[in-house]
């Protein structure tokens, strides 16, 4: 079985992250959405808030599993047998960090990083901009999925 790690903070998840999902649960046998978690960053949603939004959105895919991390992802590859880190990237800004995070993983414990480009129509896609742009008013609906955008809003209702 080949099996890939797609991780992330996903607060909230983006259709752009869904595309990655989609085309990595095409590749893989099984394909893990791994929320990670950092305790210094400040999220919108709790990491069960955002599993539960993900394992929603993502239910169209019988093989794509989501679970949680705190700590290295190498040690979560070696733990659950991956051998693939799938990393969506949208400009090649991304691409200098990124490669920098994969030769480390690979040096660490040989675990293989797959980059996949963004479609085009969600190339300047970030949960950050998104939540930035949905704070001040602006519309996200065609940005995140529709139960993803509905749970941004009464988040941000909350705490205005």
């Amino acid at each position: 079985m080949t099996r890939a790690v797609y991780p992330g903070s996903y607060d909230p998840v983006t259709n752009g992250h869904l595309d990655i999902i989609g085309r990595a649960a095409h590749l893989f046998d099984e394909v893990v959405v791994a929320v990670l978690i950092n305790k210094n960053k400040r999220t919108l949603f709790s990491v069960e808030e955002r599993q539960e939004m993900l394992r929603e959105v993502t239910a169209q895919w019988d093989n794509v599993r989501v679970d949680s991390w705190h700590g290295l992802l190498v040690d979560y590859c070696r733990e659950n047998h991956i051998k693939a880190i799938v990393k969506g990237l949208r400009a090649v800004s991304d691409y200098d960090y990124e490669l920098q995070m994969a030769q480390m993983n690979h040096q660490l414990t040989g675990v293989d990083t797959l980059f996949m480009q963004a479609s085009p129509q969600y190339s300047f896609l970030a949960s950050s901009l998104v939540k930035e742009v949905a704070t001040y008013g602006g519309d996200v609906s065609t940005l995140l999925p529709a139960s993803v955008e509905q749970r941004l809003q009464q988040r941000l209702a909350e705490t205005r």
